[in-house]
């Protein structure tokens, strides 16, 4: 299992964009909804869900790298939506 920052890979997301497998089943519309990963393949949900909790996008530090600002714009936003009422 991986820990950190997660490195992107242009080919990797090709790949997955463009596979035979992909296009028959959106052809045939054999989809299962958004979250019910776990029904058709549960060892795969379990791996997803720890590896997107124990990583990070590299797309995180670019705005820490960049002086902040869009990050803490970023940060008072989610102050407001918590503390406002709804």
């Amino acid at each position: 299992m991986k820990f950190g920052f997660r490195i992107p890979n242009l080919n990797k997301r090709i790949a997955a964009r463009t596979s035979v497998k992909r296009l028959i089943r959106q052809s045939l519309n054999l989809k299962a909804p958004r979250g019910l990963g776990w029904v058709t393949n549960p060892k795969k949900a379990i791996y997803n869900r720890i590896y997107n909790r124990t990583t990070t996008g590299c797309m995180v530090v670019i705005p820490l790298i960049t002086g902040g600002i869009t990050f803490l714009i970023m940060f008072m936003v989610m102050i407001l939506r918590i503390t406002l009422p709804h």
